[in-house]
């Protein structure tokens, strides 16, 4: 590190550029992708270069696991309520 740099600490919001300008997804949000995925590769499922691979099964098991929200116009909802408070993206 630096004499110019300071050291990184999410407790006080010093995480570093790459992430305070990322976009952060809920587990809903991901859950949601990753359906979509799913079902583009189910209907592309005679290529086996196509197949699901066990670390996607598992990622989508997992999200759709800890997803609280489970309607896309919930989600919706409480990115809108999330956006009137002052976070960092990844606080959100």
């Amino acid at each position: 590190m630096s004499a110019g740099e300071e050291e990184e600490n999410a407790a006080e919001l010093k995480i570093g550029d790459e992430f305070l300008r990322a976009k952060c997804l809920m587990n809903c949000e991901v859950a949601i992708i990753l359906e979509h995925k799913y079902e583009q590769l189910q209907q592309m499922s005679d290529d086996p270069a196509n197949q699901v691979s066990q670390v996607f099964e598992k990622s989508l098991q997992y999200v759709k696991r800890f997803s609280r929200y489970k309607n896309p116009d919930a989600v919706r909802q409480v990115r809108e309520v999330l956006s009137r408070y002052q976070l960092a993206e990844f606080e959100k």
